[in-house]
């Protein structure tokens, strides 16, 4: 077991105040191994508190870069660190907070061929993603390395966290996520934080939750989330707990292809201009009708002139769309505008609409580089 020196004591002294948790407890963490993935939202304060609290070893998985919209949530990064592997990033903050801890960084994605590798190296697995193909990665992987997976996930003004695959006393293994999931929902209910927005404070509150998790079951102080889901609703201040049951049924033998279980059923087609194209019939002076189906202040931040009808209002405000002439649609990404123009063309038979490939952050990128982006 490790030992703490005279540094190490002054630094974690309000740990071993605690008679439930004392030196026993900070020796159990300080010799204790955490693979967090994902340092955005929830891994931003997770790592902090991880880090803080004297976990001996943290892997870092990220392949992301830090972008100014995610400072309003991930308070790991300054503006300084914009444009920055975040994995990279998270491990010179940490070492900087802590230097009695080791930390690893993992700049590359978690995928099926490289999963169990890095999973089999730690001892609890930390499950901070925002999407479903990577949760049922670490569930999976978790479950086949025999390893805890400490879950949470947020949106909007909701988070929920749990422990899953959490080992009993009498040797057995806790639900895991497919017991709570058994397949993902489908991909229209579940928009990302991109377009469905999340309040900055709430991957505060859960991270610093999954943190807390982590930590009981690193040391063995306390009683963990297994086989329960706390439900948090930021907006009313209320809280659930409920129970998860194992399904004895359930086997997973191997990992598979995630972005394929998680692939969401074929659409109706759409007809479709790219912005290349977009930018001559502007400069031709085409005649030609532009909807940008965005919320108003994503309008504001940046927009091509276009006229703004937002996503809940498109059936509502469908006689503004021109049945004479080519009209085309886009939004952020082309997601929604797609979806927009299959809802027209449930109310009447247009076939003069198109989408914009890759909405505005495909003009953004090819045409006007000079945009913001967001």
């Amino acid at each position: 077991m490790h030992t703490l020196n005279s540094e190490e004591l002054r630094r974690y002294a309000r740990h071993l105040a605690l008679p439930e948790f004392g030196r026993e407890g900070q020796e159990k963490a300080s010799q204790s191994s955490v693979l967090v993935i994902g340092a955005g939202g929830l891994g931003s304060p997770m790592l902090l508190y991880l880090a803080a609290a004297g976990i001996g070893r943290i892997g870092i998985v990220d392949f992301d870069r830090v972008d100014e919209t995610n400072l309003q949530r991930q308070v790991l990064y300054t503006m300084e660190d914009v444009g920055k592997p975040k994995a990279i990033t998270a491990r010179q903050k940490l070492l900087a907070l802590n230097p009695h801890i080791e930390v690893e960084a993992y700049d590359k994605q978690l995928t099926s061929e490289n999963a169990l590798d890095i999973i089999s190296r730690y001892d609890i697995v930390a499950d901070g993603t925002d999407n479903f193909p990577t949760r049922y990665l670490v569930n999976d992987a978790c479950v086949l390395a025999g390893k805890v997976n400490v879950y949470a996930s947020i949106f909007r003004f909701e988070g929920q966290v749990s422990v899953f695959n959490y080992r009993q006393e009498d040797g057995s293994r806790g639900p895991n996520y497919r017991d709570l999931f058994p397949a993902p929902p489908p991909a229209e209910l579940v928009p990302n934080c991109a377009e469905g927005g999340v309040l900055g404070v709430l991957p505060g509150i859960i991270g610093s939750m999954q943190a807390n998790e982590v930590i009981k079951v690193a040391t063995g102080v306390g009683d963990p989330l297994s086989g329960k889901l706390f439900l948090f609703d930021a907006a009313s201040f209320t809280t659930r707990i409920l129970k998860v049951r194992k399904d004895p049924d359930l086997v997973i033998e191997k990992l598979i292809d995630y972005e394929q279980f998680c692939a969401p059923q074929p659409k109706t087609p759409v007809r479709e201009i790219n912005v290349r194209e977009l930018k001559q019939m502007m400069d031709e002076g085409a005649d030609f009708q532009l909807i940008d189906v965005r919320e108003p202040y994503e309008y504001d931040i940046a927009n091509l002139g276009g006229e703004l009808i937002p996503p809940d209002q498109v059936r509502a405000q469908a006689g503004r769309i021109a049945k004479e002439k080519k009209v085309v649609l886009h939004c952020r990404s082309g997601k929604r505008s797609a979806d927009a123009i299959r809802e027209l063309q449930k109310l009447h038979p247009h076939d003069n609409l198109y989408n914009l490939e890759g909405g505005i952050l495909a003009w953004a990128r090819e045409i006007d580089p000079g945009m913001k982006s967001y």
